[in-house]
């Protein structure tokens, strides 16, 4: 599905200096091929286009995370990093033959983590052996890990992901089932995993989640509960252009319209768009 053409302005407005910290670039195709072993095919989602919207909701900076279309050619994104002007930081794709001096090439580039997916719909039986080795490989560089997960499949996962080094960052609220409520199983797990005060999470993807559809009144809680628990290890993004959607393609305006039901005071609102995306990802700026 295309991205919204018409984005609302939001009546929120972020905190000075706020990051989108999990967005993507996709294409133009034309120049950036997609990969051939792909699941799915977006629509082209260039630079350009993810800036002009960065500044229409108020953000000052984006985290560009590698999707599973282009594999692991990060060429896009590093491309998309360089015309930021710094305002910018990506976490890559990577395979375990990385040498030491392309990874030296891509923290040079702004490259602060490695992404690891474990749906089934997307990798197919996840690559774990692949997995340790390139954590093993990033660990010498400060990077963190994403994890992008169904919760439903946690009880199985959580000893492999446990036993990942250093800080581990849980994409889109480990995907709970919101129709099982707080209470549920899966989600008991993932808020087992945030006990340990390696993991970070993103409070990010509502239209992935909901059942309800906008404005995401089921997904609130859930959100809501994971800032107040961890508020110092909490992450907010619009995953713009919103790949693979199919029931409806959000308004990136309302997403961040939601922004303070889950955050609801300035103190909270500030960690999560600000102060802990510039600590992960920009900390050298962190006074």
């Amino acid at each position: 599905m295309p991205f919204h053409p018409s984005p609302a302005k939001p009546a929120f407005v972020p905190p000075a200096g706020a990051v989108d910290a999990h967005c993507h670039v996709f294409g133009p195709a034309a120049r950036f091929p997609f990969a051939p072993e792909r699941k799915y095919t977006p629509v082209d989602a260039p630079a350009e286009t993810l800036f002009d919207l960065r500044d229409h909701l108020g953000f000052a900076r984006n985290v560009i995370v590698q999707a599973t279309c282009h594999g692991t050619d990060n060429a896009a994104m590093l491309d998309a990093i360089a015309k930021s002007g710094g305002r910018a930081r990506g976490v890559a794709v990577l395979d375990e033959t990385v040498t030491d001096a392309e990874l030296e090439r891509l923290h040079a580039a702004g490259i602060r983590g490695v992404r690891f997916n474990f749906l089934k719909r997307l990798v197919g039986d996840a690559p774990r052996d692949r997995y340790v080795k390139v954590a093993e490989r990033i660990a010498r560089l400060g990077w963190h890990i994403v994890i992008y997960f169904e919760s439903e499949e946690l009880e199985e996962l959580s000893p492999f992901i446990r036993a990942l080094p250093g800080t581990i960052v849980i994409d889109h609220m480990g995907r709970p089932d919101v129709t099982a409520g707080l209470g549920s199983e899966g989600f008991a797990r993932v808020r087992a995993l945030m006990d340990d005060p390696r993991f970070w999470i993103k409070v990010s993807c509502p239209e992935r989640l909901t059942a309800a559809g906008p404005m995401y009144d089921d997904v609130v809680p859930f959100a809501r509960a994971l800032v107040e628990a961890n508020p110092d290890r909490v992450l907010w993004g619009t995953d713009w252009p919103h790949p693979n959607m199919r029931s409806h393609m959000p308004d990136d305006g309302m997403l961040v319209d939601m922004i303070p039901r889950i955050a609801p005071t300035p103190e909270l609102q500030r960690k999560l768009l600000l102060e802990n995306p510039m600590r992960l990802y920009w900390p050298e700026e962190v006074l």
